[in-house]
């Protein structure tokens, strides 16, 4: 790892909240700053949260909770996140309707935020991927449910890309602005 470089962490269920911390680490590259991107499924090494120069957490929801290894980090490293510039993605379908990517419009990343009393510099909710082909028959039938409830789509067969890729990359240019500023 490079010194003092922006840390990107990821929980990620299938796939799509890592894919979202690639494209916000590859944007940051781009412009010139080196970057960390670790998966919260494996050990993290505790020099690169000590030398990290800011932090963004792109973390993914599973039947209305994000998942465990985030929230597992969150617990163990909220004090060493309070030192540094954060940006907080919280990765969950209900960002698929308007007015649902902001802290005030999506539960999910409001409690997340409250519960583990985080002040992002920057937070942003956004939809993820539905993919019923891909889901084990037991999660296909509970997502569906889910959707039903929630007036989304129940075809078995949908696969569908909701993630909004300009705003990943707008955060990403806002985080890359928030890591030039700081001290």
């Amino acid at each position: 790892m490079e010194p003092r470089c922006v840390l990107l962490l990821y929980a990620t269920h299938d796939g799509q909240a890592r894919l979202i911390a690639a494209r916000i680490a590859g944007e940051l590259g781009r412009q010139g700053l080196p970057v960390a991107l670790h998966d919260l499924a494996d050990p993290l090494p505790a020099r690169l949260l000590a030398d990290a120069r800011a932090v963004g957490l792109v973390l993914a929801v599973r039947y209305g909770r994000h998942l465990p290894q985030g929230r597992r980090f969150l617990v163990a490293s909220r004090a060493a996140l309070q030192t540094r510039p954060l940006a907080v993605v919280s990765v969950n379908l209900t960002a698929r309707k308007p007015g649902r990517t902001s802290v005030d419009g999506n539960v999910y990343l409001r409690r997340l935020l409250a519960h583990y009393r985080l002040r992002p510099a920057e937070a942003l909710a956004v939809a993820g991927r539905l993919d019923y082909p891909r889901y084990t028959w037991l999660d296909r039938q509970m997502i569906r449910l889910i959707m039903w409830v929630s007036g989304g789509p129940t075809d078995p067969e949908a696969s569908i890309e909701y993630t909004d890729w300009a705003a990943v990359d707008g955060l990403a240019g806002r985080m890359a602005e928030l890591v030039r500023r700081a001290p």
